[in-house]
């Protein structure tokens, strides 16, 4: 009898335990009230313990509710339809918690990263690197422990996250900067021959040269900081597997790896030897690639720029007396002590263009065309100006928002920035979206006469050519009497093209001579400055 008065004893304890232990709660039934027997003292007698059908209850336990959620690709800018998967930041199997960087995706406009919003773990990868996912479709299988989020939101949306500075999306902040010098003892002698991580640091620009030259970038050992890879990498790689299984030496221009490649014997390359078409052997083939995210957005673009009637028109603008007002805010800037040290042509083309548009606000408007209704044109009060630039990506044209109510400093503060992102691959969908009016300065490269192309979603656009050093007649009065004579002058050609739907040729003309006025006469553009 004591022990099984004890064992009831030691069974109360346990029991509430248990219950604190457990925690979920799958079917409940009350039972009668037990008597158990319990000591009453030295007596040996017997009394009554008396347990409540409240406190006794039979609990049983269940697995804690899963659910798997298809988390959608968000819409990460204006118009975007389709994103570029660069790399993962996750496999299947992995923890994730929210916050946390999920992939990398390159659109026509930005490149941003994927971020989560739950607590789970990754089961599903829909798409692997390099493939297209769609705006709206899903992307990654995530299982979470909630079912209550789950309910209330069967399908989430993924969290885009603008790749603004490069050290969100590389180790460092100089991942994306102009081609780095390395060291020929500093680099590594062998690459892996295992994948060398799962995550891969890389600027879009070097994926571009590896897709080229069908490299893998897991398998090639990254010599910049943090591991990270770089053009130079890639072209060691490929250079390395050559000649491995070719004895012969391969002379291949590095920025055109699309171009056939003349393979050579050692000998024939030698000091004063030129390579005849004998010993010359082309080795190249065909490869049929697929359009990155520019070129497919400028394949659409330009397709529909096909609908659009263009107005071109081409005038010279001399820009010496240009030239001695900038030498003289460049000596001025150069004894202050701010960031911006040196100003080039383009903020006092930018800004002469906004003063223009103030005048002839019709350029600065975008044709509405709806089906069913008749087109009609919407006049926008911000002068949102588009800089094409050529960035390691591709083409871009991100835009200096409100320039009307900026000065040729903060133009040319803003264009610096701009620039800068740009070579790093770090502009965002903001610096993109908006735009209402593009200059492209084609004559940094070379080229004098443009013929820029429209977008449907302005109606002007111009191009600049090179700046050149040209004779020029000028009249001048010797003794009261006027005297043509030849003198050198700075000339600058400006291309236009409209939207002649809704432009017509004296409206362009007229914007044009005004343009080229407040150029020539750097004194006006500052009158008309507010």
């Amino acid at each position: 009898m004591f022990a099984i008065l004890t064992a009831a004893k030691r069974a109360a304890p346990v029991a509430a335990s248990s219950v604190r232990a457990l925690t979920r709660v799958s079917a409940v039934r009350t039972y009668s009230s037990r008597i158990l027997p319990t000591a009453a003292g030295a007596s040996g007698g017997h009394s009554k313990l008396t347990v409540s059908s409240d406190t006794c209850r039979e609990l049983q336990t269940s697995a804690t509710l899963h659910s798997i959620i298809p988390y959608k690709l968000a819409d990460i800018g204006e118009g975007i339809t389709e994103c570029e998967i660069i790399q993962w930041y996750v496999k299947p199997g992995d923890k994730v918690s929210q916050f946390d960087k999920i992939c990398e995706v390159a659109s026509d406009k930005a490149t941003v990263e994927i971020t989560s919003r739950y607590d789970g773990v990754i089961r599903k990868l829909h798409y692997q690197d390099n493939d297209i996912a769609l705006v709206g479709k899903p992307i990654v299988d995530i299982e979470i422990d909630n079912p209550d989020m789950t309910s209330a939101e069967p399908a989430a949306d993924s969290v885009a996250v603008p790749t603004s500075n490069p050290a969100q999306a590389l180790p460092n902040n100089d991942a994306a900067t102009e081609p780095t010098v390395v060291l020929a003892d500093s680099v590594p002698k062998n690459f892996a021959v295992d994948r060398t991580s799962d995550v891969v640091y890389a600027t879009p620009a070097v994926r571009r040269v590896a897709r080229e030259n069908n490299v893998d970038l897991h398998y090639v050992a990254g010599s910049g900081k943090g591991g990270r890879v770089l053009k130079e990498d890639v072209l060691r790689f490929v250079e390395l597997q050559k000649s491995s299984t070719v004895p012969n030496v391969t002379v291949q221009e590095p920025n055109t790896p699309d171009q056939p490649f003349v393979q050579a014997n050692a000998s024939s390359t030698a000091p004063g030897i030129s390579l005849s078409s004998a010993s010359a052997v082309i080795t190249g083939e065909d490869q049929l690639v697929s359009l990155s995210p520019i070129q497919r957005a400028m394949f659409k673009s330009m397709t529909d720029s096909l609908a659009i009637p263009h107005f071109r028109f081409k005038d010279e603008i001399e820009l010496d007396a240009l030239m001695q007002a900038r030498q003289r805010i460049n000596k001025y800037l150069a004894e202050q002590s701010g960031e911006l040290t040196k100003m080039t042509y383009m903020p006092f083309f930018v800004k002469a263009a906004s003063l223009a548009l103030t005048k002839y606000p019709i350029l600065n408007a975008r044709v509405v065309a709806e089906a069913g209704t008749p087109p009609k044109l919407q006049f926008r009060a911000s002068h949102n100006i588009g800089v094409a630039m050529d960035t390691p990506g591709g083409l871009i044209v991100p835009n200096i928002k409100n320039v009307q109510t900026k000065s040729l400093m903060d133009i040319a503060t803003e264009l610096g920035a701009l620039a800068q992102r740009g070579r790093s691959g770090a502009i965002g969908s903001a610096d993109l979206r908006g735009g209402t009016f593009t200059l492209s300065n084609v004559g940094m490269i070379g080229g004098t006469y443009l013929s820029p192309v429209l977008v449907d979603s302005e109606v002007c656009i111009g191009a600049v050519g090179k700046v050149q050093r040209l004779p020029r007649f000028e009249t001048v009065e010797i003794d009261s009497r006027p005297v043509e004579r030849v003198v050198p002058r700075h000339i600058l050609v400006t291309s236009w093209s409209a939207d002649h739907r809704v432009v017509d040729g004296a409206t362009m003309a007229r914007f044009a001579v005004l343009y080229k006025q407040l150029l020539e006469y750097p004194e006006i553009m500052l009158a008309n400055m507010k």
